[in-house]
C-alpha cells in the first residue's frame, strides 16, 4: 500500500485555488502606507458613541452605554493582569503620549532641520537641501546597521526578514549572506546597531537611507570625515542634537502647535477622571518647563496665540508632580545621583532643593517662601527639573513600585527601565496600532486563505517527502516505480503552484499593512521584534492614551490565555 494525495491533488488543481489572490489588492481600500497613517482624529462634531468617551458629561463606562462593545481601536490591551485598584499614582509622558505630533508636518520640520545642520555645520554638499521627504516610509521597529549601512526588519527570533541598502531592497539571497550564515550570531545591539524605536526617529532614518544611496552613487562629494557609512549615522545624530540644542524644532512648535500636534478634546476629562478617583497624577518629561507649559496649555485648549484663549497655569492643577528635563532613560536608573531642582513658573528660574524641599538662599533672600521638612503647607503647582526616580517616590508618598502606573510611547526611554529597574506596571501608546486594526479587520477572509493555503502546502510537501523516501528506499516492481514517479512528478507540479500561490499572497498582505516593511506586529508569521519587546515589557498597550477614558479608572485588565503550538491542533489526532 502506498500514500495517496489524489484527493489533495485534485481540489488544489480547481479553478477555486488557482489565481486566489489574483485581485488582491483591489479586496482593500487601504493604504499601500497603512501603518504610517495619521492617529485616528477625535476632533469635530461627530457624537456618535464610536468618536467620543462622553456623552453630554456623562463617561461611556459610566452610564447608560456601558454595554456598548469599545471599538477595537479605541481598546486597551493587557499582555499581563493588572487591577487598576491596586494603582496609587500615574504618571504620563508628554511627548508622543500625551501630545500626538502630525507626522506630515513635525517629522518633516525635523527632516529639514537636520538637512540645514548637515550642509551649513557638518559640511555636507548642498544639494541634500534639495531633498524631499516621505514621512510614510518609515516604520517603528526596524534596526539601523551603521556598519553596512542597511535598514533590517526582523522577527523576535532576531531573523532578518527584510532588508534595505539604502533605498534597495536586498533579495533573500543577500540577506543570508549578510545576516544569517555566521558562526556568532549577532545581538543586533549598539554600537554597531540603533534600534529605531521612537517615532522621532523616523525621520533621521529615512535620511540616513538617503544619505547611503548619495554615498554609494557620489563618493567624491562626501565631506572628507564621512569615510564609512557609520560616519554617516554620527552625523545624522549630531545635526539633530543641533536642531535640539539651538531651538529650532520647539521654537516652531510653540510658535504654532495646532500646526504640529493633533488636538485632543478628551486629555481633560481623562485627567479629571483619574483624579476624581483618587490617584495622584504625575508628569515625567524629558522637555524643560517653557516648552512643557506651550504644549499642555494647547492640549488643555489655551493656545495663547493672537485671538486664542491665553496660557495659564490651570493645566498644572490636574498634576500633584511635575518633573521637567528628566534626561529618561537616566531618571529611571539605581543610583541617579542627578540633583532636582524646583521651577520657579512665572520666570522659568531654578531652585536648589532638597529632595523637592526649597533651599534657603544666603542672606535670607526667599526665605519666607520656603517650606520646611516637616511642614504640612502643600504648594499649589509643584513643578521641578532633574533629579531621580527616588526624588518622585517621596514627593508622591510611594511606598512600593507596584502602585505606580506609568504611561509612555518609547519602549527604552519609558517603558523597559521603568518596569526592569523599578518594578512600575506600564502602559504603552502605540498609535499605529489604529491604523493596524482597520486593516487586521479588512483583511480577516485573505488571512485566512493565506492560512489555508499553508496547510495545503505543508499536506503537499509531507506527501512529496513520502512518496519520495518510498521510491529511494523501498523495492517496487516496474509497474509501481513508474505509478510513483507519475505521482512524484505531479506532486512536486503541485507543490510548486500552491507555494507560489501561497508567497504571492503573503506578499500583497504584507503591501496592505505597509508596502515596504508590511505589518508592525508581524514578521511573516512571526511576532516581529517590535511586538516581542511590547509583550515583554508593557502591561498594558493602546492607541491612543485617552483610550483610558473609556474603561473605569478601578478596571481589572486580564490577559488573554497563552498558547503554545501543541494546545492548537484541535482535533486533528
Amino acid at each position: 500500500m502506498f500514500f495517496s494525495s489524489s484527493n489533495l491533488v485534485k481540489s488544489l488543481t480547481s479553478s477555486t485555488s488557482q489565481g486566489k489572490f489574483r485581485n488582491l489588492k483591489s479586496r482593500s481600500k487601504w493604504s499601500l502606507y497603512a501603518s504610517r497613517v495619521e492617529p485616528y482624529s477625535t476632533n469635530g462634531a461627530d457624537r456618535s458613541y464610536e468618536g467620543v468617551a462622553a456623552v453630554d458629561g456623562e463617561l461611556l463606562w459610566s452610564g447608560r452605554w456601558w454595554a456598548r462593545p469599545i471599538d477595537a481601536r479605541k481598546q486597551i490591551f493587557c499582555n499581563r493582569s493588572l487591577n487598576m485598584k491596586s494603582i496609587d499614582a500615574i504618571g504620563f509622558d508628554m511627548d508622543y503620549t500625551l501630545a500626538q505630533y502630525k507626522p506630515e508636518t513635525f517629522e518633516s520640520l525635523a527632516y529639514v532641520g537636520t538637512i540645514q545642520k548637515l550642509v551649513h555645520n557638518l559640511n555636507y554638499p548642498s544639494e541634500l537641501l534639495q531633498w524631499k521627504f516621505d514621512w510614510r516610509f518609515m516604520v517603528r521597529g526596524l534596526v539601523l546597521d551603521k556598519r553596512r549601512g542597511c535598514i533590517l526588519k526582523m522577527d523576535r527570533h532576531k531573523y532578518v526578514k527584510v532588508a534595505y541598502h539604502g533605498f534597495r531592497e536586498l533579495s533573500r539571497d543577500d540577506r543570508q549572506a549578510m545576516y544569517g550564515n555566521t558562526l556568532s550570531r549577532e545581538s543586533y545591539d549598539e554600537p554597531d546597531y540603533a534600534l529605531i524605536d521612537t517615532l522621532f526617529s523616523l525621520a533621521e532614518a529615512y535620511l540616513f537611507m538617503q544619505l547611503v544611496d548619495f554615498k554609494d552613487a557620489f563618493p567624491d562629494k562626501m565631506p572628507s570625515g564621512a569615510y564609512d557609512y557609520s560616519q554617516l549615522y554620527k552625523d545624522v545624530r549630531s545635526a539633530v542634537d543641533l536642531c535640539h540644542r539651538d531651538g529650532t524644532l520647539k521654537q516652531a512648535v510653540a510658535n504654532d502647535p495646532s500646526k504640529y500636534i493633533n488636538e485632543d478634546p478628551l486629555i481633560i476629562p481623562m485627567l479629571k477622571m483619574l483624579k476624581q478617583s483618587g490617584r495622584k497624577l504625575f508628569l515625567v518629561t524629558n522637555s524643560l518647563w517653557d516648552y512643557t507649559h506651550v504644549v499642555m496649555n494647547f492640549l488643555c485648549g489655551k493656545c495663547g496665540t493672537e485671538g486664542g484663549v491665553p496660557r495659564d497655569d490651570e493645566w498644572l492643577s490636574y498634576f500633584d508632580v511635575v518633573v521637567t528635563g528628566s534626561a529618561k532613560p537616566t531618571f529611571f536608573m539605581d543610583g541617579n545621583r542627578t540633583p532636582l531642582f524646583e521651577v520657579d513658573i512665572s520666570t522659568g528660574m531654578l531652585q536648589n532643593t532638597d529632595s523637592g524641599v526649597p533651599m534657603a538662599q544666603i542672606g535670607g533672600v526667599g526665605l519666607e517662601g520656603v517650606v520646611l521638612p516637616n511642614a504640612t503647607v502643600k504648594k499649589a503647582h509643584r513643578v521641578f527639573q532633574g533629579g531621580s526616580v527616588a526624588h518622585l517616590h517621596n514627593l508622591l508618598s510611594i511606598e512600593a513600585s507596584s502602585q505606580v502606573l506609568y504611561v509612555g510611547d518609547h519602549i527604552y526611554g519609558d517603558i523597559l527601565r521603568s518596569k526592569k529597574e523599578l518594578g512600575w506596571r506600564t502602559m504603552l501608546v502605540v498609535p499605529e496600532l489604529a491604523a493596524e486594526l482597520d486593516v487586521l479587520h479588512q483583511t480577516m477572509t485573505i488571512r485566512k486563505e493565506i492560512s489555508e493555503l499553508r496547510t495545503q502546502r505543508d499536506d503537499l510537501e509531507d506527501s512529496l517527502l513520502r512518496l519520495e523516501w518510498c521510491l529511494r528506499h523501498e523495492n517496487h516492481t516496474d509497474e509501481d516505480q513508474q505509478r510513483l514517479e507519475q505521482e512524484v512528478a505531479h506532486l512536486r507540479k503541485e507543490n510548486a503552484i500552491v507555494r507560489e500561490q501561497h508567497r504571492q499572497g503573503q506578499r500583497e498582505c504584507h503591501h496592505l499593512f505597509h508596502k515596504t516593511w508590511g505589518q508592525l506586529m508581524k514578521t511573516g508569521y512571526q511576532n516581529s521584534r517590535f511586538s516581542h519587546q511590547v509583550e515583554r515589557f508593557a502591561c498594558l498597550y493602546t492607541s491612543h492614551v485617552t483610550n483610558l477614558c473609556y474603561y473605569s479608572p478601578n478596571k481589572s485588565y486580564r490577559t488573554t490565555e497563552d498558547f503554545m503550538p501543541h494546545e492548537l491542533q484541535g482535533d486533528r489526532r
